[in-house]
């Protein structure tokens, strides 16, 4: 060793060292503490755990041992607050500085290492990373959630952590501090690591918390501590010093901790035996103790309390299996709690508490008063805004109903309040309930407390630094920070409402600290702490959050609630379950609009049978529902005494003295009035009349359209209604929104897969290396007041159509660059939303062949939607006439009555594309400008897209012949006679002797003429094409020759009938080979032709719609931080600063943390073949499960990727027709199954197994790993004659509720009543038997269709 090397290490280790403070003993360990050289960068943080609780003791004593030997320690620990309080509780009984840093799916290297910065003067910066920041200065790193970063990002840090190295983009090196000092040459680049630079990493186990595996190298370079669960809510709850009187507490505090070791429990039987009721979140235990503490509650609660109270502590119960709540209900009646109610009543506050008065006390206090059911009173002193208090008791008003429900809620949140939470607002778990009054709960709730409401929209692009903090370009081009509205709300006290937080998944939890501990790392080593002295504060480093702060969450409803409703986000939040609307409370809210009390009477009767039996997962306008689901809503209709009204007939518009009038339309007896509309004012907007008034070449009037414009003239401008036109393609919704726009300017967005969220709001370009935002279309429309026509709304991912939720029911939007839109300015650079301002939606269909985002169940009810139909027969033959005057009126009438019938086939799933007016327009227009065409060269344009699809040509044929409409050829024969001067190319033989039809010899070459070779053409004797005397048709490629027509017609009549005898042997053998006769290929044959059109449209939809359902687990979106492809506009800040990860290209989103992967779809059919389906077979009951069957098995034989499916079939609980993975591949094997369901219902007895079947079904399918399972029965049991209850169908079909069943009624089974009502979405009857193909293929369509379980 170097004499000079020697030295420095000597000089080293007789340095002075650190100053001490104390010394720590912990157990068995002595250490002398440290003065801290940046006590800004100490722990300040109020929530430090108990050190004297044994629990926390355990665990620092590991990591101080692990520390003294200058190891990095791995917390183990289930979601929630207490791992991160333990690091931090270490740091400070160590009097260690601390760097932190969230861990979620956008962080990236620049995070973890250095980022840029351009200063004043153009200056190229780089800013230290906490991870650098740590490692330089000797603090302790706290990477928390490593179970959300990628797995490619962590190895970043596996040199630093292992070596103690890296290297930094500023061109410097962190190296090993005794290598550093080992070091003779220059060491201006070098820089050591600290001695004291340790890493505390946190992360929840994976599995059974969703996430990614670590990586194994660096899972290797850590020193692993699992933080018991039990113990980890027990130290929690300690940090309450009050203990709750009640009894209630030790038996709730005994449930979630017995549910706990339930969860933990292993055995042989672990499989069969664990609990179906999740384990309660880590902070469930201190929410309750705390709640308990100041609102004291009897020793036993009432069934419904008792319910609202264990869901609040306990989320994931709003969407627990039944089996859950069964063991639930079990367990509160072992321990003396009584019964829990499956239905959620919010009568009052938690624990049965109501809210009396709320006084301001000072600027930021006031002073609220509950009186609980026993009529003790509770009075706390709770944070406030500066805002004038809206009086409470609240009074009331024309535009609010005070109901015991929304006080009750109210009060639930108020009491959340003082307890110091902040609040998510927990969506009903059904898809389709009354209102649960969301924003008039939170609107009412800051104004009794004077708060400023700070809203912040959540979109799915939203990274977890933009929820902290926003790039800013000043002028002159120098780069800097400024805060979201989220830590303004902060800073100033606030209420944050975190709007659809649902929608940005596992990112949500790089705010826990803020929730949890009120703390956060802001930019340039800036940080918000719960404690800071006055002179720190002035410092900058520091700031501290307004103790009035508070965030209140709710969700967009556009995920289900077991997809973000996680451990994590209820540790973050308290809880508050929603409560929908009572009758009587929407009664009260409709005949406030002057509606008659009969009217609402039989809407409300309508739509609570509607909420109660239709199941979907889509919100449709009635006339798109699928087949199935329309059946039952006419039948509620029906049942609601709603009759569809008479068609009208609408006069076509005129204007008036710059009126737009609509006279009365005729009826049946109805009074009708006019409508009187006032057209647009040229001076309201002069620019944009001059350019944006769309223009219309011509427009052709019709009574149906004319009564649609009708109608969206009185939403849009008597109503202020923002609008949605749904329809199919091509039946003039851009035409109909022109011509009602009553002159006024219109701005035009079209969106697509690709559109952005920013892109809605403005675009970005840079001038002079200062970055400038263009305002969008729909930014000028809101500032101008504007109608704006959102097109191809459903092609677009749900949570960028989102945004239109908020503005157009609250008038709301938080855009990017910090600007908000809203209703009245409150800030400088507030965007008012104009008073003329309009939305207007237009959109396919919901659901196949479009396969667009089902976005109505997101934003639908703040629309006033209107379906768009073609037009009826008589307004289309009026179109059509003034559009071709000169046609035949007699064609024209032939033409519209046949697309009439093509759109009904399509609706029937006989044809698989829905005609429309477009289709027909140009038809007329071809006709009208080449009458020489023929009607089939006319109908090509059409109908060529389906010639590879013979069983849809056949259709469209028999359509057409049914109108009178002569076409000679459709489809290939159509194409190829169009072309036949090129494709039949005429040859004349030289011999054209014939002796007796033969094969010919097979050589897979092209051959014209001569008599040896099969599958040549223009020959004779031999199988081929274009010749003359063979026996069948064979074609092995090349021009097809054709012999003259006479020439083939002057063929030996012995000749011809020796080719006949031929062509039946050869028939004979082919079936013989599949070992079925003549009659057996017939029989099958019928069957095959008879679903013929069913089996396409359901093989269409197999074969297309399962990639549109992995889109919507793995959608395609814009990748980001990536090295090469698209500008990404959010990221041109990083590019002046020379980051090289500003790009974004497509790329399939990656499934949310612990959703599985697509697998097989397991789908079991059961076909009831008792007695009575041979017994009553002349209504065709048998003869349609037969077919239905048949349309199954080609169906599922003729995909490209079976492996997408797996599927059986059965007639009973024991007799499988097919079994899974054993699938008829051959015709034979096929006409196999359906012999056997001709011959057992033969010899069956009397009596019913449907029970047992769809049991045993259930159960069977619900065994294996799977991404979907299907039970889909057919029966015709006759119910009451077997006793067979509604319960007992009930229990059977949902058995396993991961398990999709459906269950078709058919015969007497078709007869009971309560087959649809109890059974909603599932249960089905078909009066009439060939139904049962196209009632099927719905049904499957609409399971398949649907979000997986």
């Amino acid at each position: 060793m170097a004499p000079q090397r020697r030295l420095a290490q000597l000089l080293n280790g007789l340095s002075p060292p650190a100053p001490t403070v104390g010394t720590l003993r912990l157990g068995d360990i002595t250490y002398e503490v440290p003065a801290a050289l940046a006590p800004s960068r100490l722990s300040r943080t109020k929530d430090l755990l108990d050190i004297r609780d044994p629990v926390n003791v355990d665990n620092l004593h590991f990591m101080l041992q692990k520390y003294l030997l200058g190891q990095d320690i791995f917390l183990v620990s289930q979601p929630g607050p207490y791992a991160r309080r333990l690091a931090l509780t270490f740091a400070n009984i160590i009097n260690s500085e601390y760097e932190y840093i969230a861990l979620h799916r956008d962080v990236g290297e620049t995070e973890l290492k250095q980022g840029r910065e351009i200063r004043g003067g153009g200056n190229l910066v780089y800013v230290d990373s906490p991870a650098v920041n740590a490692a330089k200065h000797g603090r302790i790193l706290i990477l928390e959630g490593i179970e959300k970063a990628e797995r490619g990002i962590m190895p970043v840090l596996n040199n630093l952590l292992e070596n103690r190295e890296m290297n930094l983009d500023d061109g410097t090196h962190i190296i090993h501090p005794h290598r550093y000092a080992l070091i003779d040459g220059p060491r201006e680049r070098l820089i050591p690591a600290h001695q004291n630079f340790r890493v505390i990493a946190i992360a929840a186990p994976v599995p059974p918390y969703p996430g990614y595996p670590l990586d194994p190298p660096f899972r290797s370079r850590f020193q692993a501590r699992f933080v018991d669960p039990i113990g980890s809510m027990l130290s929690l709850s300690r940090s309450i010093s009050s203990e709750p009187t009640s009894a209630l507490y030790n038996k709730l505090r005994d449930l979630i901790l017995s549910t706990q070791y339930s969860n933990e429990t292993r055995h042989a039987l672990e499989a069969i035996s664990k609990s179906a009721l999740p384990p309660f979140p880590q902070t469930a235990l201190v929410k309750l103790k705390a709640l308990l503490s100041i609102f004291p509650a009897p020793d036993v609660l009432e069934g419904g309390q008792l319910t609202r109270l264990l869901m609040t502590i306990h989320p994931a119960l709003c969407h627990a299996s039944f089996q859950a709540w069964a063991i639930l209900g079990r367990q509160t009646q072992d321990i003396g709690l009584g019964h829990v109610k499956n239905i959620l009543v919010a009568e009052h506050g938690l624990l049965g508490y109501e809210l009396t008065t709320v006084k301001r006390l000072t600027i930021d206090t006031a002073e609220v008063t509950f009186v609980g059911a026993s009529g003790s009173v509770v009075t706390c002193t709770v944070p406030a805004g500066p805002r004038t208090m809206l009086p409470y008791p609240i009074s009331e008003r024309s535009d609010f109903h005070v109901t015991e429900r929304f006080i009750g809620l109210l009060t639930s949140f108020v009491q959340a309040h003082a307890l110091g939470w902040d609040i998510s607002f927990v969506p009903p778990a059904q898809p389709s309930t009354a209102s649960s009054s969301t924003s008039t709960l939170l609107r009412v709730f800051s104004q009794i407390l004077g708060y400023e409401t700070e809203v912040v929209h959540m979109y799915k692009e939203l990274g977890g630094r933009e929820l902290v903090m926003r790039r800013r370009i000043l002028d002159g081009g120098a780069t800097t920070w400024e805060p979201s509205p989220l830590i303004e709300a902060a800073w100033n006290g606030r209420i944050a409402h975190l709007s659809g937080l649902d929608v940005i998944g596992s990112t949500a939890g790089a705010l826990s600290r803020i929730i949890q501990d009120r703390e956060i790392e802001l930019w340039e080593h800036r940080r918000i702490v719960s404690e800071a002295s006055e002179e720190e504060i002035q410092a900058g480093q520091l700031s501290v959050a307004h103790k009035s702060f508070r965030i209140i969450s709710t969700a967009s409803k556009s995920l289900p609630l077991k997809d973000w409703l996680s451990d994590e986000h209820c540790n973050m939040f308290f809880p508050i379950p929603s409560q929908p609307m009572s009758d009587d409370e929407e009664e009260h809210i409709l005949l406030s609009t002057g509606s008659s009390p009969a009217l609402v009477k039989l809407v409300l009767t309508f739509a609570r049978k509607y909420r109660e039996t239709i199941s979907v997962d889509n919100i449709f306008v009635g006339g798109f529902l699928p087949t199935t689901e329309r059946m039952s809503l006419e039948s509620l209709l029906d049942e609601a005494d709603i009759r569809k009204s008479a068609d009208k007939i609408h006069p076509n518009a005129m204007v008036r003295d710059r009126v737009l009038y609509f006279s009365p339309p005729s009826s049946g007896g109805e009074e009708t009035l006019p409508v009187s509309v006032p057209l647009f004012e040229d001076s309201q907007d002069p620019e944009g009349v001059l350019s944006l008034v769309p223009h219309m070449d011509h427009y052709y009037d019709n009574s149906l359209q004319t009564g649609l414009m009708r109608d969206l003239a009185i939403d849009m401008e008597l109503m202020a209604e923002h609008l949605v036109l749904l329809g199919n393609q091509g039946v003039g919704k851009n035409k109909i929104v022109d011509r009602c726009l009553l002159h006024r300017p219109r701005e035009y967005i079209q969106l697509h897969r690709d559109t952005t969220v920013n892109q809605l709001m403005f675009t970005t370009s840079l001038e002079g290396g200062v970055l400038k935002y263009t305002d969008s279309p729909l930014l000028r429309a809101i500032i101008y007041g504007r109608v704006i026509i959102i097109d191809e709304a459903d092609k677009a991912p749900e949570h960028v159509v989102a945004i239109f939720r908020s503005l157009a029911g609250h008038n709301e939007m938080t855009l990017s660059d910090g600007r908000r839109v809203c209703s009245v300015r409150e800030r400088d650079n507030d965007i008012v939303v104009h008073a003329n301002f309009r939305l207007i939606l237009l959109a396919n269909r919901p659901g196949y062949p479009f396969l667009g985002n089902h976005f109505l169940q997101v934003l639908g009810e703040n629309f006033s939607a209107h379906s768009v139909p073609n037009p009826d027969q008589a307004s289309e033959r009026n179109l059509l006439q003034q559009l071709a005057p000169e046609l035949d009126s007699d064609l024209v009438l032939r033409l519209v009555g046949a697309f009439h019938d093509l759109r009904v086939g399509y609706e029937n799933g006989s044809l698989g594309y829905p005609y429309s007016l477009r289709e027909l327009i140009n038809l007329v227009r071809h006709m009208q400008a080449y009458p020489s065409d023929s009607l089939g060269d006319a109908l090509r344009n059409i109908f060529d897209f389906d010639i590879y699809k013979p069983e849809t040509i056949d259709k469209l044929s028999e359509i057409l012949e049914a109108h009178g409409l002569k076409v000679l050829h459709l489809g290939l024969d159509a194409a190829r006679e169009a072309a036949k001067k090129i494709e039949d190319i005429q040859f004349q033989p030289k011999n054209t002797d014939l002796s007796e039809p033969k094969e010919g010899a097979h050589d897979n070459k092209e051959h014209s003429g001569g008599n040896t070779y099969a599958g040549g053409t223009g020959g004779r004797d031999t199988a081929g094409m274009g010749g003359r005397g063979g026996y069948k048709r064979i074609w092995k490629g090349g021009d097809i020759k054709q012999v003259p027509e006479a020439l083939k017609e002057d063929v030996p009549e012995h000749i011809q009938k020796r080719a006949r005898e031929m062509a039946k042997e050869e028939l004979e053998r082919r079936l013989k080979e599949l070992d079925m006769s003549i009659h057996d290929a017939k029989g099958y044959g019928d069957i095959l032709k008879a679903t013929q059109a069913h089996m396409l449209s359901l093989h269409d939809l197999l074969e297309r719609m399962p990639p549109s359902i992995l889109l919507r687990r793995r959608k395609s979106v814009w990748v980001k931080r990536q090295t090469d492809g698209e500008l990404d506009d959010s990221r041109l800040t990083e590019g002046l600063t020379g980051e090289a990860t500003v790009y974004k290209r497509r790329g399939m989103e990656k499934p949310e943390l612990g959703r599985p992967q697509m697998k097989p779809k397991r789908i079991r059919f059961i076909f009831d073949l008792s007695a009575s389906m041979f017994r009553f077979q002349y209504d065709g009951r048998l003869k349609r499960s037969k077919e239905t069957a048949v349309m199954l098995m080609e169906t599922f034989d003729r995909l490209s990727r079976k492996d997408k499916y797996v599927w059986d079939s059965g007639d009973g609980p024991e007799i499988p027709l097919v079994e899974a993975e054993k699938y008829p591949t051959s015709v034979k094997d096929r006409w196999k199954v359906v012999e056997k369901m001709e011959m057992i219902p033969q010899y069956a007895f009397a009596g019913d197994y449907t029970v047992e079947a769809i049991q045993k079904g259930v159960q069977e399918v619900g065994k294996y790993d799977a991404d979907d399972w299907f039970v889909i029965a057919i029966t015709d049991a006759n119910f009451g004659r077997y006793f067979i209850t509604p319960e007992e169908i009930t229990r059977a079909m949902k058995k396993d509720p991961k398990v999709k069943t459906a269950l078709v009624c058919i015969g007497e089974g078709a007869e009971a009543p309560w087959i649809t009502k109890r059974l909603p979405g599932q249960g089905f009857t078909v009066t009439n038997t060939s139904d049962i193909p196209a009632v099927l293929r719905s049904i499957l369509s609409t399971m398949v269709d649907r979000l997986p379980n």
